[in-house]
């Protein structure tokens, strides 16, 4: 008795995992530029500071969800549900020593985590994407959409 072959595994978490990282990498970014803005003197970008890292927290408890995607149903790697579990909880502990003011380990973790952050997003882009699902045959058989008109004929 043979089982069926296995479907294709989905392609959408991965890319749902490309935006989510991607934003988290771009967010990590603005926020070393309004930390050195803030550093710099002008001291209303800690309020954007502020507001970037909430958003950053929510981004990143959403990419944990997305990630459990990639691994169920996506058949896809362990490494994007650890790694941004790591993350979260770095996140949580970098607003933490924010709000306490410790800021040489702000700073320094500030420094990590950004770092962690562009490392899962190249991940993220080196992950392949699962093939696409066969489509249907065609009318020819060969799986494409017909062309308006009929078959095209060439002249010899």
């Amino acid at each position: 008795m043979t089982s069926p072959p296995a479907a294709p595994a989905p392609r959408w978490p991965l890319i749902l995992l490309r935006v989510t990282s991607t934003t988290l990498g771009l967010l990590a970014v603005l926020q070393t530029m309004l930390a050195g803005s803030f550093l710099n003197g002008t001291y209303e970008s800690l309020k954007d500071h502020e507001g970037t890292a909430m958003t950053l927290a929510t981004v990143v408890v959403l990419q944990l969800a997305v990630a459990v995607l990639v691994r169920w149903p996506g058949r896809g790697p362990l490494w994007p549900l650890w790694s941004t579990a790591v993350l979260t909880v770095a996140v949580v502990g970098q607003i933490t020593a924010g709000y306490g003011r410790a800021i040489g380990v702000h700073v320094t973790f500030g420094v990590l985590l950004v770092s962690g952050i562009l490392f899962a997003l190249v991940g993220a882009w080196r992950e392949p994407l699962p093939a696409r699902a066969a489509a249907e045959p065609g009318p020819d058989g060969s799986g494409r959409l017909p062309r308006p008109g009929g078959p095209v004929e060439v002249a010899k």
